[in-house]
């Protein structure tokens, strides 16, 4: 079924001057303009479209991918504002607008945003930047300790940094678990910490105890095996990025470097690491 700003595989029913008419089911037939249309159809093949609504607020098809789909989070650059709010450039010719009443604080032009796409009482697609209107911030039974997760980051604070998580809760990265600077609209993957007695979430970037030790070392090992067995990222490294290649602190990268010596399984050099002689392939 066809559902106004998400992407939907549709019949082509005809064809007429400028474009094409595609089977909208209960929104009747909407059209592809012809500037969006592929090469090589034929009436009765399937397309996949994102629909959205025209600047005549007309129901319409485009084969352009939006930076952002309805109830999704995305991290969105302000392209103009005027009296009736902010436009972001979300990847289409028709720029998505936060409503005034949708700014958790005024939103500047040229600036970037993490928002939530909504539907408005009108069945137009907006946006928010007032997260938690549209996001839980309990737990509600849906995450469980150590779970894996995809993370967008949101704002920093005294306390740490909000997140969202896997686009349909907010939880905390504390300071001390943050390992390196963040940076607002950053995607990365996390782990749940903890759920605290408000059934608020508590956010980590690396696992914990032995399953992280295990999963570290073996990254290690692959990542050798796959650059000719050798690699500059040492224990003297930059923490950041450490970060960047496994989500651990350098802390625990040296740890496992120092395991993975014990075992002979590489070699720790000034400048670089290499596999031992018997583990190369």
């Amino acid at each position: 079924m066809s559902v106004v700003g998400k992407t939907a595989e549709l019949q082509i029913v005809k064809e007429v001057d400028f474009g094409l008419y595609l089977d909208g089911g209960e929104w009747g037939e909407i059209l592809l303009p012809t500037r969006y249309v592929p090469a090589g159809w034929q009436v009765g093949d399937w397309i996949e479209v994102f629909i959205y609504l025209d600047s005549e607020d007309k129901i319409i098809a485009t084969t352009e991918t939006p930076h952002v789909e309805l109830h999704q989070c995305a991290y969105l650059k302000v392209i103009d504002v005027n009296s009736l709010g902010a436009f972001l450039d979300w990847g289409l010719p028709k720029d998505l607008l936060v409503p005034f009443r949708e700014q958790r604080v005024p939103m500047k032009l040229g600036r970037s945003y993490v928002v939530f796409v909504f539907e408005d009482k009108t069945g137009r697609i907006c946006a928010s930047t007032k997260l938690s209107q549209f996001l839980s911030e309990q737990a509600q039974d849906v995450f469980k300790k150590r779970q894996e997760v995809d993370l967008l980051i949101v704002n920093h604070s005294p306390l740490g940094y909000k997140a969202v998580i896997d686009g349909t809760h907010l939880g905390l990265i504390h300071n001390g678990d943050a390992l390196v600077p963040l940076e607002i609209g950053q995607r990365i993957p996390g782990y749940i910490k903890n759920i605290r007695p408000d059934d608020a979430i508590d956010l980590m970037l690396q696992q914990l105890g032995q399953e992280m030790w295990s999963t570290l070392t073996q990254q290690i090992l692959d990542d050798l095996q796959q650059n000719n067995g050798t690699s500059t990222l040492t224990d003297k490294s930059d923490a950041a990025d450490i970060f960047h290649r496994y989500q651990v602190s350098k802390k625990n990268y040296k740890k496992a470097l120092g395991q993975l010596y014990t075992a002979k399984k590489i070699i720790i050099e000034k400048d670089r690491i290499s596999l031992a002689a018997e583990d190369k392939e």
